[in-house]
């Protein structure tokens, strides 16, 4: 049961729809994004969410990612848009600006011999 300070808490959220789930949620739990604009095809995550410009919402998901790039909701939302490199960095942790994982070269990384004791 919703006491009547939650219902009147809900009910005063603007409510705005997953590009990736197609699912309603609170502009507090979706990142707004914007295209770039001046002749660029990048999406940007808008933090603040005060960038001007037309902007579209997505969960802070991977799984929300996935469903918004496997459907190009990118391009339909943001009129063309689809450089989304800022979003995955933004979403996905481990993730370089190129949008590959970033693996330490071989040359750093320590090699560690088992204690057998039959060495001395």
């Amino acid at each position: 049961m919703l006491t009547v300070a939650e219902v009147l808490h809900s009910e005063n959220q603007p409510q705005r729809t997953c590009i990736g789930c197609r699912k309603k949620g609170s502009r507090s739990e979706l990142l707004r994004l914007v295209a770039e604009g001046s002749g660029s095809s990048a999406v940007l995550v808008d933090e603040r969410r005060r960038m001007a410009g037309r902007g579209a919402w997505l969960h802070p998901s991977e799984s929300c990612l996935a469903l918004a790039v496997k459907r190009r909701a990118f391009g339909r939302a943001l009129n063309g848009a689809t450089g989304i490199a800022a979003v995955e960095r933004r979403i996905k942790p481990g993730t370089s600006a190129a949008g590959t994982l970033w693996i330490p070269p071989v040359g750093t990384a320590q090699t560690v011999q088992p204690e057998s004791g039959s060495e001395n």
